[in-house]
């Protein structure tokens, strides 16, 4: 429509809209006039404002009528205030002095009201959307008292609506995703707009949806606002996103309603609708023979347009690997298929490979017809490299007999290089394997030969490597196990298990099992061991013992009658041939002691040496131990006793220092006057001591005799000089130690009758005594010997 023609249409509608804003207010109001009832005498009424002040009512107001709404319309922009209605009593009758009083909301400013005619205008603009409606009262009153001549009216006035508000969409921007390939019709989001007028008061509110962009691709519907699809084939590979403007407009959709709009992104996502696909038909790779097992040989890739998961493919090898020479596997983060060997190369068998590799997808769609797959050739090509000599055997077991002479061939070890140009191999053995070179081996043809006699019994197994080296070039080294294993042959005699000791009762029975005897042997034949046990020749027809086969490679020894006495004879010893049953066989003579001891009634061991016969019969071992403790202890008393009575003092070694004889005591003297605790008398007659008193706490070796001292008069006290004198004397008196001297404590007196109890002096030590008798008081007293046997062997040790 051209632009002159929209502006007349404007305009068109504007005067319409005034026209229809001064009639409604004489149209809302006459069928309240119209229905007004009278109830009482008197009373006010609402005129509408569109009655003329000169137009004369029909009929008499009366009180009761119902005027409680009034409407005015919003956003009024005119030049003078807008009127809203008129309120009449029928006590206005033009003569009576009275006014009209408007209160409640708004009253005063926003509603004016003439106190005169009662019209009530609108004196600002009013928006519904603020407030849809005011409640007010209206007064009649005495126009110069201000007093009341009816009570109060209440009525309200509301806020007519008009389309101003346009639509709108909260919560947009909008974004949406759909699977592509779609079919049509598919929904993909639904869109809201809401409109702030009034959804009762015509059509401002009523909302019609459209697509402004966005099509052909999608549609919305108009009332529902759901987008949905609307085009077939839609691919996330060619396009995978799209805008779509929406608009909301109200009154319907009619021609002047008010729109708003709001975008919508979307977006389409990915389904498996795309197969993989090789780069390339031909992959060609060189791998050199000596590659390692486990490394990579070359890499594939198949790409696939689809994204996350429905582009993840798996490789395989499909053709083309029948000996298992190569696997492919898939790098998660690459998504390529890493070709890598499984097992050596040898380019001398085999030059070249040719494989079919297949890449699939690992998801699949049920409407596309899944998984797809695809294929390419793979040739790999072997390059030729110098390899080390390859032994014929990883692990070679040979065998020898032990004590086998020395240069005996074990076996021979064989390597070759499998290089087409054929080197020469040389043999060595690793030393560090071989430490005692007990081994030989030829560098020319691998035979391996003994250097050492070897001891089946010491070592049974030798495990020695063995390298071969090519002689062009001596870094292509190889190397194999040799495990030799030495083989037994029968060079050890059989032996008694341990060291038997036998005990036999003097009234035992004959026939009496005294001890059971087997033997080991350090050999190991294949049959297993048997031992053949028997009595030397010359005591074959001994009248005291016998043995029995047991059939278990052990003997039984028995007695042969029950008169065995110690006093007779303590002990025997019965010599015994063990024979094995190898080839050669061996045979050693072994020895059984046998002691013959007294036993209780029930067979218990007591006692086995000879002298137990001298103490009497039916006294036990604890009653001779308390009798010999009672002994030890009257021995100790009389000792004590004896070296009380003794005239010579003695030395006794006590814990405090016994370096000088020092005679403490705990009383003082009274000083010059006390008489009584010394006698000064001896002190005036240094002369009143004659002769020498010899100590007795040492054995002097020389005698000293006194020399004379000086003496003073008869009658004078030089104590003084005779302290000088008596020290002078006693340093140098050589029977006297000095303070710092070594006291000897051996001498321990004469006359004891218990002799010295010191070992100080004593001429023999523990390693000197000979415990072999403890042996010999039986069983109870064999551990006490071990004990003693085995302190002697740690002192030569």
């Amino acid at each position: 429509m051209p632009k002159r023609s929209e502006e007349m249409l404007v305009d068109l509608w504007m005067s319409l809209l005034l026209l229809w804003i001064t009639c409604v207010p004489c149209v809302s109001m006459t069928p309240i006039i119209g229905q007004s009832k009278s109830t009482q005498t008197g009373g006010s009424a609402v005129v509408a404002s569109g009655l003329g002040e000169g137009q004369r009512l029909l009929s008499r107001a009366k009180r009761g009528w119902v005027w409680n709404q009034m409407f005015v319309l919003e956003e009024f922009s005119g030049p003078d205030p807008i009127l809203v209605g008129r309120l009449h009593t029928d006590l206005d009758v033009g003569s009576k002095n009275i006014k009209y009083v408007l209160a409640g909301e708004g009253a005063g400013t926003i509603f004016a009201i003439n106190e005169l005619t009662g019209d009530i205008h609108a004196m600002k603009r009013l928006d519904r959307e603020e407030k849809a409606e005011y409640t007010l009262t209206a007064q009649v009153v005495n126009a110069d008292t201000d007093e009341p001549l009816e009570p109060p009216s209440e009525f309200i006035i509301k806020v007519q609506d008009i389309n101003d508000n346009p639509p709108q969409f909260i919560e947009g921007p909008y974004r949406a995703s759909v699977p592509e390939m779609s079919s049509v019709g598919t929904p993909v989001t639904r869109v809201t707009a809401t409109d702030a007028d009034d959804p009762v008061y015509g059509n401002s509110a009523k909302l019609v949806y459209s697509i402004l962009e966005g099509q052909p691709y999608f549609s919305i519907d108009p009332n529902s606002a759901t987008i949905k699809v609307a085009l077939h084939g839609m691919d996330r590979e060619m396009r995978e996103e799209y805008l779509v403007v929406i608009q909301a407009k109200d009154m319907g959709g009619h021609m002047g309603g008010l729109s708003g709009t709001t975008t919508v992104t979307v977006t389409l996502t990915d389904i498996n609708d795309n197969p993989p696909k090789f780069s390339k038909s031909l992959y060609e790779f060189v791998i050199p023979e000596d590659l390692p097992i486990g490394k990579m040989g070359g890499k594939v890739k198949a790409n696939d347009r689809d994204v996350g998961d429905n582009s993840k493919s798996t490789y395989s090898i499909v053709e083309g690997d029948e000996q298992g020479m190569f696997e492919i596997v898939t790098d998660s983060q690459t998504q390529e298929g890493i070709l890598r060997l499984k097992r050596p190369l040898d380019y001398e068998s085999k030059r070249a490979f040719t494989l079919k590799v297949e890449a699939t997808n690992i998801r699949s769609e049920p409407s596309s017809g899944g998984p797809f797959k695809d294929t390419a050739t793979v040739k790999i090509v072997v390059e030729d490299s110098d390899e080390p000599p390859v032994f014929s055997k990883p692990v070679y077991q040979l065998e020898v007999n032990e004590n086998a002479p020395i240069n005996t061939v074990i076996g021979t070890v064989n390597a070759r290089d499998p290089d087409s140009s054929g080197s020469q191999v040389r043999y060595f053995i690793d030393r560090h394997t071989d430490l005692e070179r007990q081994f030989n081996i030829n560098v020319d043809d691998g035979k391996i030969t003994l250097a050492k006699p070897l001891d089946r019994e010491t070592d049974m197994w030798h495990n020695i490597t063995v390298t071969a080296t090519e002689v062009r070039n001596h870094s292509q080294i190889s190397r194999a196990i040799v495990a030799i294993r030495v083989m037994d042959i029968n060079d050890n005699a059989p032996e008694f298990a341990t060291e038997y000791e036998a005990f036999l009762c003097e009234n035992g029975r004959p026939g009496q099992v005294i001890q059971t005897v087997s033997a080991v042997d350090k050999d190991d034949p294949i049959q297993g061991h048997y031992f053949d046990y028997r009595l030397v020749p010359e005591m074959l027809n001994n009248p005291n013992f016998t043995i029995k086969n047991n059939q278990d490679n052990s003997i039984s020894v028995l007695a042969k009658h029950d008169t065995f006495r110690r006093q007779k004879q303590e002990m025997y010893f019965l010599p015994i041939i063990v024979t094995d049953n190898g080839n050669p066989p061996m045979s050693s003579t072994n020895t059984l002691t046998i002691r013959v001891c007294g036993c209780s009634k029930d067979g218990i061991v007591q006692s086995c040496n000879v002298e137990a016969y001298v103490l009497p019969i039916g006294l036990s071992m604890g009653a001779l131990i308390a009798i010999l403790a009672c002994i030890i202890l009257l021995l100790v008393v009389l000792f004590v006793t004896l070296r009380r009575h003794k005239n010579e003092p003695l030395i006794i070694k006590d814990d405090e220092d016994v370096r000088e004889n020092i005679i403490r005591y705990d009383d003082e003297g009274g000083g010059e006057e006390d008489t009584e605790a010394f006698d000064i008398a001896t002190l005036q007659n240094p002369d009143g001591i004659n002769g020498y008193l010899p100590r007795k706490d040492i054995k002097p070796d020389l005698q000293f005799m006194p020399r004379a001292g000086q003496h003073s008069g008869p009658n004078g006290v030089d104590v003084d000089e005779f302290i000088n004198v008596r020290l002078h004397e006693a340093d140098n008196d050589p029977t006297a130690p000095p303070y710092d001297s070594i006291q000897i404590y051996g001498y321990e007196g004469r006359g004891s009758i218990a002799g010295s109890l010191s070992s100080l002096e004593t001429a023999s030590s523990d390693s000197d005594q000979n415990y072999d008798y403890l042996r010999e008081w039986g069983p109870r007293f064999r551990r006490l010997g071990e004990l003693y046997s085995v302190g002697e062997s740690d002192r030569e040790t």
